[in-house]
């Protein structure tokens, strides 16, 4: 059988030029993401730092643009300090948000250095848990101040003369949840985010803050704790953070597959919420969003609970992700990509081996996951302006969602380098979509690739066969007098590339 659907693109529909920063990532100090992740000395591929370079490689193919660090859950109880000076010197501590313990073989400074070979900016969060303004002011004197103060001239005694110059700064974690270490309620996270906001901007006015939302869109407190706290931290802070994470725990297929609608109405949720304390204010300043947490999250937590507590980099949160899992991914991204305008920062949870695109085994191999794919192409190709498109496609409902349309679909327009991207999902699960789409307003451009990854098994994995799931350029998409025609598998991720 086959479905059609129809579209329209036209260049002068934009929905906002797009932060590439919507691309970023996140490392935690949390399982293998770090040590036996992007960290092995022993391994056979290690530099002179101890870095894999064969998890450099393929994190460089993604091209990700910010790394978010060093937590998470992680970041509430962590003192900065332990982890800056002689390696040999820096004590071991019990992580309470993990149950682990931490070396801190790794710290900011390495870090950072890990993060200029992968050429990527840092998203540093600081400890708004057991710490606060005096400890958070100090930790940006020490990466961004130049010279001639106590906590820049030590960054300098250990090392690093030139500062790290940090733009973009994370104002805690999740501190809306009971589980974090130091929880909060919306009032008094807003009064000490304030004011640890305004210190570090006095340290440098230059930086970027990032003021904790909800922790997901069904905690008991979302919307009013947006509203409090942006209330409290609005002239002081310039994104307000989202976090998301979905699972198909009920094996509900369709279901599954609708849950980015679930995340399209949270983006839209806190956008009004935020500009409900824009019009309370009467300020011309408009607050954007960080979602710095999203992924699929569900595969590893009966493992997770078996444990031993206080080990040393155990395997945690090591979901092996299915082929299912990369259109639901898909559909992730094209969520924040059609809210370009205001979702400027976004952070896949997490990198490397904490559910990831990227997997290690100890002193051997780095391998792609599912997902690894359609983040390399909405990354690597999705540069440039979101536009909006109009889309008219079959629906269908599911357990949770009405009206869930079968095509899910966003553009890219690069003007610099004429170039046009559509990214589509087909959630069908028997049917062909066949697509039509008036590209008129692309007069001479051309296909030049249509990527496919489908896959008859929605099960399939990469764990024993790398390229179980993986993509191929054998897409049927072509463009005649300015109609764009495209047969869309089953249950398939798409990209097709157009240029001038």
């Amino acid at each position: 059988m086959v479905v059609q659907a129809k579209m329209t693109i036209d260049k002068e529909f934009k929905i906002g030029e797009i932060d590439k920063r919507i691309y970023g990532s996140f490392i935690e100090h949390l399982g293998r993401a770090v040590y036996e992740g992007i960290y092995e000395p022993d391994h056979p591929s290690a530099d002179e730092q101890g870095f894999r370079s064969d998890v450099i490689e393929l994190v460089k193919q993604l091209q990700v643009p910010l790394v978010r660090y060093p937590g998470g859950n992680f970041v509430s109880g962590y003192n900065w300090e332990d982890g800056v000076g002689p390696v040999a010197e820096r004590p071991r501590k019990l992580d309470l948000a993990w149950r682990t313990t931490e070396t801190n073989q790794i710290g900011t400074n390495e870090f950072m250095d890990w993060a200029k070979k992968i050429n990527a900016e840092v998203n540093m969060a600081v400890n708004l848990g057991t710490r606060g303004i005096d400890a958070a002011r100090n930790l940006v004197e020490y990466c961004n101040h130049t010279s001639g103060s106590y906590w820049s001239d030590l960054r300098i005694s250990h090392g690093y003369t030139d500062p790290h110059k940090i733009k973009t700064w994370c104002l805690g974690n999740e501190m809306d949840g009971p589980w974090q270490i130091g929880h909060r309620t919306a009032h008094e996270y807003g009064r000490v985010a304030v004011e640890t906001a305004k210190a570090m901007k006095w340290v440098d006015p230059t930086i970027e803050l990032v003021a904790c939302g909800s922790s997901n869109r069904h905690m008991p407190t979302f919307a009013e704790w947006e509203a409090t706290v942006l209330d409290h931290t609005y002239d002081h802070v310039d994104y307000i953070s989202l976090h998301t994470y979905y699972g198909n725990r009920d094996n509900d297929l369709g279901n599954y597959l609708a849950q980015s609608m679930d995340m399209d109405q949270f983006i839209y949720s806190v956008i009004s919420t935020a500009d409900y304390i824009k019009a309370k204010k009467r300020s011309k300043k408009t607050i954007n969003l960080s979602f710095d947490e999203w992924n699929v999250w569900y595969h590893s937590n009966d493992a997770d609970k078996k444990i031993e507590p206080w080990s040393i980099a155990p395997p945690q949160l090591e979901d092996i992700y299915n082929f299912e899992d990369a259109l639901l991914v898909g559909s992730m991204l094209i969520s924040m990509l059609k809210r370009a305008d205001r979702v400027k920062i976004a952070c896949l949870a997490q990198l490397v081996n904490v559910i990831a695109p990227i997997m290690t085994e100890k002193g051997g191999e780095a391998w792609k996951q599912s997902i690894f794919y359609p983040y390399m192409h909405a990354s690597v190709f999705g540069r440039g302006t979101a536009l909006h498109s109009t889309v008219s496609s079959p629906k269908y409902d599911s357990k949770d969602f009405t009206d869930v349309p079968y095509l899910d679909t966003v553009s890219v327009h690069d003007e610099d380098n004429e170039t046009l991207t559509i990214f589509a999902v087909n959630r069908h699960q028997t049917d062909v979509l066949s697509l039509d789409a008036d590209v008129r307003s692309f007069e001479g451009y051309k296909v030049v690739e249509h990527i496919v990854l489908e896959n008859d098994d929605v099960k399939a994995t990469n764990q024993h066969n790398r390229s179980n799931v993986t993509p191929h350029s054998n897409g049927d998409a072509s463009v005649d007098n300015g109609q764009l025609s495209a047969n869309f598998s089953k249950l398939s991720w798409n990209v097709i590339r157009l240029a001038k």
